[in-house]
């Protein structure tokens, strides 16, 4: 250990000398500080929070992520390269320990970074709050500067699955099709199934069409009693009001009870989040809620079943969240410092710096591998032939983009700073589950490839030439 403490205090006194330290955290608090001032709220809670928590979480993320990518791929490719590590090589540090070491002096002082700037957005956000009009800071408190945790439907992809697979088989029992028809053949099938669980048909102001959801708050109902619960709807229409907006009624609590909450007839605009308060102690005595929504609009409106329908409860105080959201953000920075570091083990440090960010804009893009892995075929989708069109490829290039996503999939599967800027909890099981993912499976096997390449190193082919 104090080895490894060694070469992480060396590690920071060379970013002290190279003003590393100073530049990024100036840079930081400019964004913090700058930003909003910058960019002005529309005056709401949630558009002051989008401001201050959004963008400059965001940019804090990114600035963070950059920096460290630069100085693990510099700190070790450098050293190499300028014959500083044949010296320290020569000592009795093993490689592994040099390595290591470097990277804990890497993490340390993107903590301590994460830690100013994240500080100083949680001191700016307090002081701002103050600011806002007294209604707006009620659903500040309420609604966004609170760990709210979150009910959903239960999911249906498995029915929806097994129902398309049966259809499939029918269908191919009566008609003969090919099989580069089937990927497109199964996916309409699919779409058509999930609209109809989506659906609430078209209705009329004297007998509207309803449809009704059960969700379970699961052990969360044994702390919710007297408390605040919130409902968060999006839906689709199937066509366009005069209005731009659509009339729905709900009622949500426990059916043939007193334990009812009515809305009045509300105006809903489609294709974006509706949030608002139902009451408290709506649900039996096994946690259900049962909200139910009356369409009486001519035409149909679809709900999601990803989110569609949420119910949304108190589960904690805003600062506890705060922190675990950044530790979730210090797990990504402590992937990529490992990520910088194996890349500077076996490479110099301009073609490292390239690797490093190549792999980061990869990770950005799992739209188009995702894309491709659903059509499974990158040229696309064929108008012409009415199919998607295959290649030889095809064979390697799928699988590898589906292996690719798994893995990236990983660390992109938590996102903290939306969660943060929407009120919603971040719990301690997620941060384990992310420090877990993120840091030990990810990154040790990343860390464990650089350590055995940065071992095996003939560090004397790194010798600048004068």
């Amino acid at each position: 250990m104090q080895r490894l403490l060694a070469i992480a205090w060396l590690t920071w006194k060379a970013a002290f000398r190279f003003r590393l330290f100073v530049v990024v955290a100036v840079l930081l608090l400019a964004a913090v500080v700058g930003l909003p001032i910058l960019i002005k709220d529309d005056g709401t809670a949630r558009g002051f929070t989008q401001i201050l928590l959004t963008y400059t979480l965001t940019i804090i993320t990114a600035l963070l992520g950059l920096c460290t990518l630069w100085l693990a791929c510099g700190t070790l490719a450098r050293d190499i390269e300028e014959c500083q590590m044949q010296v320290v090589a020569v000592k009795p540090v093993a490689r592994w320990q040099i390595w290591l070491g470097k990277w804990l002096g890497i993490v340390s002082l993107n903590a301590a970074l994460l830690a100013l700037a994240g500080g100083s957005v949680f001191i700016l956000l307090q002081w701002r709050a103050t600011r806002l009009p007294a209604n707006q800071q009620a659903v500040l408190r309420n609604e966004v500067l609170v760990a709210r945790g979150s009910a959903k439907p239960r999911n249906l992809d498995k029915e929806i699955e097994t129902e398309t697979d049966q259809l499939l088989k029918e269908r191919l029992q009566k008609s003969g099709m090919t099989s580069a028809d089937l990927p497109l053949v199964r996916q309409q099938i699919r779409e058509q199934l999930k609209a109809e669980y989506q659906l609430v048909p078209p209705g009329t102001l004297d007998a509207p069409s309803y449809r009704v959801w059960q969700i379970h708050l699961g052990l969360a109902k044994n702390f919710l009693r007297d408390k605040p619960l919130y409902l968060r709807v999006k839906f689709n229409a199937a066509n366009r009001s005069p209005s731009g907006t659509f009339t729905g009624l709900w009622q949500v609590g426990v059916p043939e009870t007193a334990q009812v909450w009515r809305s009045q007839p509300m105006s809903l605009a489609p294709d974006t989040f509706h949030e608002f308060e139902v009451g408290q102690n709506l649900f039996d005595e096994n946690g259900v809620i049962t909200v139910a929504f009356l369409n009486p609009n001519n035409t149909a409106l679809l709900f999601p079943l990803e989110d569609g329908m949420e119910v949304l409860y108190p589960a904690g105080s805003f600062a506890l969240n705060y922190v675990r959201g950044l530790g979730i953000i210090f797990c990504w920075m402590a992937l990529l410092a490992a990520l910088g570091l194996t890349a500077a083990s076996f490479l110099s440090f301009p073609v490292a710096a390239f690797f490093s960010m190549a792999m980061l804009v990869m990770s950005f893009s799992t739209g188009t591998l995702d894309t491709v892995v659903s059509e499974g075929s990158l040229v696309g989708y064929n108008s012409e032939s009415n199919a998607y069109t295959r290649t030889p490829l095809d064979a390697v290039a799928v699988p590898l983009f589906r292996a690719a996503l798994k893995v990236i999939d990983l660390a992109k599967a938590f996102s903290p700073i939306d969660q943060l800027s929407t009120g919603r909890s971040i719990p301690w099981s997620e941060l384990g589950l992310a420090i877990g993912q993120i840091v030990l499976l990810l990154g040790g096997v990343v860390a464990a490839f650089g350590m055995f390449t940065f071992s095996r190193r003939e560090l004397a082919l790194g010798q600048a030439t004068q």
